[in-house]
Parts: structure tokens; C-alpha cells; sequence
């Protein structure tokens, strides 16, 4: 019988891997043998398992130290003296875990096709795997997971959601010692922390800066708090391009898809202008979304939605804000008045945007943003505008 301890990281090991798989150019399976010496001291079988992803590239895979051996999985499975299974597919990335009877290791597209050649060009493959090894400086990052919530509720259509987005994927997160993480054989496993993904850990994120703003800013409301954290989000990963998103490519990720964009915590401190909301009928949102969705419209006609929206200045002294808005096929978008002007701290301004389109156009979703930049300073308030055909009962 293991020890509470050594059961636990079994648990993490084999849970851990097992779960993440990659793709392949190719339509095979290895296997990445490991010798029991090079396993750590806590695992002492096969049927212990240890969190590892592969070296990156073919070169690598020869200059580290030989203690892996790849393999066919007809060859290998037979002994169960395995470290990681390499899975080929053919079908796009993905970046959740995904069920497999053992360990599996992920991999890209250019890094998998290194592998494949080098073990099909070599007669005796060899690998090894480094363990404990934190990554840092990803690129690109941030990418909308694809798991991740999109499109506006059925339920009020008119409001543009997701509003915004935060760190959600695999979140070593702080879990109840009371409550397993998992099952072991017959045995629950127990641990103060689980590694998680999903919007329930994007969102303590996003909490948490919204506490750390209420703190500082004790008379704000909660919907000037949204504000704040959505007119400053980031919509450039830390390559210079937009955020992506999984499940589509990596193409450019749409406000459908990751809203107002990327949280920016610091940013939010000092928004310069928020949408704060007030007892009336218009919500005051900080993002916009028109429907073009009307099949009896000649294809001839174009159909305009306006919006009217509240600022709320929040800086200090007199300031003055310009629109700007970024070019959208299609799309014709006006902002009046198009300029700003605070003479004083919690000043309010009014102004209207329109979005105009063909009542029929081949593009189902066109989107871009409207910024409103101080004259002479930092601040940028920026909110996303999507304009689509689609309708939300479909």
C-alpha cells in the first residue's frame, strides 16, 4: 500500500499527463520508454507516472541524456514500462485535456512533424524528458482558450458578451483538503491545491482585481468598476498581433470571442472616462452590438442601430477626449459629438454612435472598437463594436 504522500503524486502524474494529448502530421503512435533509472526516487514501477512535456525540437531530442526510447506502441505497451504516449492526429490543436487510457504528451504541429522525422530517420530512437520546468514568456500569449464562454445570451442578445477576459487555463488554484481531487484505484485523493481550467478561474482573477479596485476607489459603483476593467483591457498578445484564439487556427480572436479583450489591472487603476449606469432604460454598456438579421430587407437597403451612451470623467482638472474609430468592412460608424470636453472630476458627457450596414451582406460578423484618447496624455477608453447577421435564436 503507497504512502498518502506517494499516492498523491502518482495521482498528479498520471491525471496530469494522461489527459493532454498532440497532433501529428502522421497517423501513428509512439511510445516515449523510460528507464527506470532515470525515473524520480518517489516511483519505483510502471505504473507511476511523472508530469513532462518533450523537448521542442529533434535536436534536442539527441543532445540530452539517452533515458528514453522510442518506440511503436504494439512493441512497448506489452513491458508498461512507459513514460509518455505521443498521439498523432490530424485534426486541429487543442489546448484542454482530453481522456487517454495512459500519459500522453502535447506537443505542436512543427514540433510533432521534428519528431516523427527523427524517429523514422534514426534506427534506435532516443529522448529524455526534463522534469519540474516552468516556462516563462510564452509566445503568443494571451490566446482565448478554446473552452472558453462566447457570444451574448439568448436571453438579453443586446448586451455584448463575454465582457472580458483573464487567466483560465490549467490554474494550479488553491482546493478544500477535505474534498478529493480525484479517485486513485478505490482510494480519494487529497490535496490543497488542483490544477483547473474553465471560466471558474478566470473569473476569481477578474474578481480580484475589481476588489483591489473597490478598495481604492470605495465610491464607485460595481458597474463603473466593469468600466474600467473593460475599457482598458489589451487586445495585443505579447507579439505585437492581436490575441488569437484556439479552435479557429489561431485567427484573429472577435469580441464575440474574448470580449473587451485581456484584463490589465494597472490599467484599470486610472481609466481615465467610465460608463457608469444610472436608474434609466439604457443600460450604459461598454461595448456595442448591432443585428443585421432582417431576411425580408431588400439586399438594396441599409439599416441603422444607434446607441446613446454617458461618460463619466474620473480623471483630475479639464481634459479632452477625441473618438477615433477603427475601419470596419462594411461598416459605417459615427460617433457625435466626436469630441469631449471635462472641465471637472465626475463631469458627465452624452454622446451617440451609429452603425450603419447593408440590410444583406455576405460578412456575418464585422467588428472593431471605438477609442476615446485624451488630448495631451495616456489615457485610452476603448470599447469593442460588433455588427453581425447573425441572429441569437439560431
Amino acid at each position: 500500500m503507497a504512502t498518502d504522500h506517494t499516492k498523491l503524486l502518482c495521482f498528479w502524474l498520471s491525471f496530469s499527463i494522461s489527459f493532454i494529448f498532440i497532433k501529428l502530421a502522421q497517423a501513428d503512435n509512439y511510445i516515449v520508454q523510460m528507464d527506470l533509472s532515470a525515473m524520480p526516487k518517489a516511483f519505483s514501477g510502471w505504473q507511476s507516472w511523472y508530469v513532462a512535456t518533450l523537448a521542442s525540437s529533434s535536436a534536442n531530442l539527441e543532445a540530452k541524456t539517452r533515458v528514453c526510447f522510442l518506440k511503436p506502441i504494439q512493441e512497448t505497451w506489452a513491458k508498461r514500462q512507459l513514460c509518455a504516449k505521443i498521439r498523432a492526429r490530424k485534426n486541429s490543436i487543442f489546448d484542454f485535456f482530453t481522456p487517454s487510457p495512459f500519459p500522453a504528451i502535447f506537443l505542436e504541429q512543427k514540433d510533432g512533424d521534428s519528431v516523427v522525422d527523427y524517429i523514422k530517420s534514426n534506427s534506435d530512437p532516443k529522448a529524455s524528458i526534463d522534469f519540474k520546468i516552468t516556462s516563462l514568456g510564452t509566445k503568443p500569449s494571451p490566446i482565448v482558450a478554446i473552452s472558453s464562454s462566447r457570444w451574448p445570451s439568448r436571453s438579453f442578445p443586446s448586451v455584448l458578451k463575454p465582457a472580458i477576459m483573464a487567466s483560465g487555463d490549467l490554474v494550479l488554484a488553491a482546493w478544500p483538503p477535505n474534498v478529493g481531487v480525484a479517485r486513485l484505484n478505490e482510494d480519494l485523493v487529497f490535496s490543497n491545491f488542483n490544477l483547473i481550467s474553465g471560466t471558474s478561474m478566470a473569473c476569481p482573477h477578474v474578481s480580484g482585481v475589481a476588489a483591489l479596485l473597490k478598495v481604492t476607489y470605495p465610491d464607485w459603483s460595481l458597474a463603473a468598476i466593469r468600466s474600467a476593467l473593460m475599457s482598458t483591457s489589451n487586445t495585443i498578445d505579447n507579439t505585437g498581433s492581436p490575441i488569437k484564439g484556439m479552435g479557429a487556427n489561431l485567427r484573429p480572436a472577435r469580441p464575440l470571442d474574448m470580449g473587451a479583450g485581456h484584463n490589465n489591472p494597472n490599467k484599470a487603476l486610472h481609466p481615465g472616462l467610465m460608463y457608469d449606469v444610472t436608474p434609466s432604460l439604457d443600460l450604459n454598456y461598454p461595448s456595442f452590438i448591432a443585428y443585421f438579421n432582417d431576411k425580408n430587407a431588400k439586399s438594396s437597403s441599409r439599416t441603422v442601430e444607434e446607441f446613446q451612451r454617458t461618460m463619466t470623467y474620473v480623471g483630475e482638472g479639464s481634459s479632452t477626449y477625441i473618438a477615433t474609430v477603427t475601419p470596419i468592412k462594411g461598416v459605417k460608424v459615427t460617433v457625435e459629438p466626436d469630441k469631449l470636453v471635462f472641465m471637472a472630476k465626475n463631469e458627465k458627457k452624452i454622446f451617440k454612435l451609429s452603425i450603419e450596414r447593408p440590410s444583406q451582406t455576405a460578412e456575418a460578423v464585422s467588428f472593431g472598437h471605438l477609442t476615446w484618447e485624451v488630448v495631451g496624455g495616456k489615457h485610452v477608453v476603448k470599447s469593442p463594436i460588433v455588427a453581425t447577421s447573425y441572429s441569437i435564436e439560431t
